[in-house]
C-alpha cells in the first residue's frame, strides 16, 4: 500500500488545525520564491505520504497543472507592468516581471491546493465539528458537509451510473441526444439525492440536540503531553520565522522591478528559511520518526522471540534459575529438587 499510517493525524485536532492555518496563510499571502519552494516540497512529500505518489501525480497532472499554466499565461498577456520588455502582443508588451509574477501566482494556487488536499485527509468531519461545534454549531455543520461534498458526490455518481447502466440509460449508450438526456437524468437524480441528504442530516442532528445550550458531547480527543511538545516546537519555529519576516527576509516585489529579500543569503536569512523548512516538513519528519521507532521496536520484539528460552534473562526481582547440564527430567519438573515420592513439586 502507498498510504501509510500518519503520526501527525493522531495529534489533537487543535494542533492539526493550527498547523494547516499557519502554512496556508503564509503560502497564500507571502510571494517569496524561497518560501513558496519550501512550502511546495513540504506539501508534496506529505501528500505522497498520505495518499501515495500515484494519486498525487494523477490529480496534479489532470487538474492542477493545466490551471497553473493558464494563470501563468493570462497574467503577462493582460498586465504589462515592469521595465524588462521581452516582446509585443496585440494586447501590449510582455515583460519579464509580469511573466515571473504570473508564475508565482500560479505556484501559490498550486501549493495551496496541495496543502488543502492534505488538510482534507487529516482534518476529518468529526475533528472539525469537535473544534467548532460549540462555538459556531450551525456553521461548523455546514462546513463539515461542504468539506465532504466532493468525495461523497463522486461515490454517489458511481452508484447512480451503475444503476442506469443496468437499464441501458447510461451516458455511454445511444447517440449524442440520448447521451445528453441520460446525463441530465443522472444529474437530476444526483441533485435530488444531495438535497434529501442535506435535509436528513439536518433533521438527524436536530433530533440529537445538536447546537442546544448546555448539550454535552462525547469526544475521544485529549490534549496530552505529545500535543504539548508538538505545539511548543511549532510555536518556537514560528517565532523564528516571524522574527525573520520582520527583518524583511520574506519581502518580494515584482513591480516595476524584481526585488527579493534575503537574497543573497545571510546567516539570519538561512536560519529563517531553515525554520520554515522544519515547519513545512514537520508532519513528514514526524511520520518518519514514528516509522523508525516502530521498526526498532519490531526488531527488538523479533529478536526476543527468536532467543531460546534457556538464554533469556529473568525479570528483575525473580529468582535466578540455575541450569544444570546433568539435570534429570524429574529434577527439572520439581524445580531442581529431587523428591522421594514425587508428590512435592515446585513450579517456576
Amino acid at each position: 500500500m502507498n498510504k501509510r499510517s500518519d503520526a501527525f493525524s493522531a495529534c489533537h485536532p487543535a494542533v492539526n488545525f493550527f498547523y494547516f492555518m499557519l502554512v496556508l496563510l503564509v503560502t497564500m499571502f507571502l510571494s517569496h520564491p524561497v518560501l513558496l519552494g519550501i512550502s511546495f516540497l513540504g506539501a508534496f512529500f506529505y501528500a505522497v505520504r498520505l495518499k501515495g505518489w500515484k494519486a498525487v501525480a494523477k490529480f496534479n497532472l489532470i487538474f492542477t497543472l493545466p490551471a497553473m499554466v493558464i494563470v501563468a499565461f493570462i497574467n503577462p498577456a493582460f498586465n504589462h507592468y515592469g521595465v524588462t520588455t521581452l516582446f509585443y502582443l496585440k494586447t501590449g508588451p510582455v515583460t519579464l516581471e509580469a511573466i515571473v509574477y504570473g508564475i508565482v501566482l500560479a505556484s501559490m494556487l498550486f501549493i495551496a491546493i496541495l496543502w488543502f488536499s492534505c488538510y482534507n485527509e487529516v482534518m476529518t468531519t468529526d475533528k472539525f465539528v469537535y473544534l467548532f461545534g460549540r462555538v459556531i454549531p450551525a456553521l461548523s455543520l455546514v462546513l463539515s458537509m461542504v468539506f465532504r461534498f466532493v468525495p461523497k458526490f463522486n461515490a454517489q455518481v458511481k452508484v447512480i451510473r451503475n444503476g442506469q447502466k443496468c437499464v441501458g440509460r447510461d451516458m455511454s449508450n445511444g447517440k449524442l441526444i440520448k447521451k445528453i438526456r441520460y446525463g441530465l437524468t443522472i444529474l437530476s437524480i444526483l441533485i435530488t439525492w444531495a438535497l434529501e441528504n442535506a435535509i436528513d442530516t439536518s433533521d438527524s442532528m436536530r433530533a440529537r440536540g445538536y447546537g442546544l445550550k448546555g448539550r454535552s458531547s462525547f469526544s475521544i480527543y485529549h490534549f496530552d503531553r505529545r500535543d504539548v511538545t508538538v505545539t511548543g516546537i511549532l510555536a518556537g519555529l514560528l517565532g523564528v520565522c516571524l522574527l525573520g519576516f520582520h527583518y524583511g527576509f520574506s519581502f518580494a516585489q515584482y513591480d516595476p522591478v524584481i526585488k527579493i529579500g534575503g537574497i543573497p543569503l545571510t546567516p539570519w536569512s538561512v536560519i529563517t528559511y531553515l525554520a520554515w523548512t522544519f515547519i513545512c516538513f514537520f508532519p513528514f519528519l514526524l511520520g518518519l520518526w514514528e516509522d523508525e521507532s516502530f521498526k526498532r521496536l519490531e526488531k527488538e520484539m523479533r529478536m526476543d522471540r527468536d532467543i531460546p528460552w534457556y538464554l533469556k534473562e529473568d525479570e528483575p526481582g525473580s529468582e535466578q534459575k540455575v541450569l544444570k547440564t546433568d539435570m534429570t527430567f524429574t529434577e527439572y519438573m520439581n524445580g531442581g529438587k529431587e523428591t522421594e515420592g514425587g508428590t512435592e513439586c515446585e513450579l517456576y
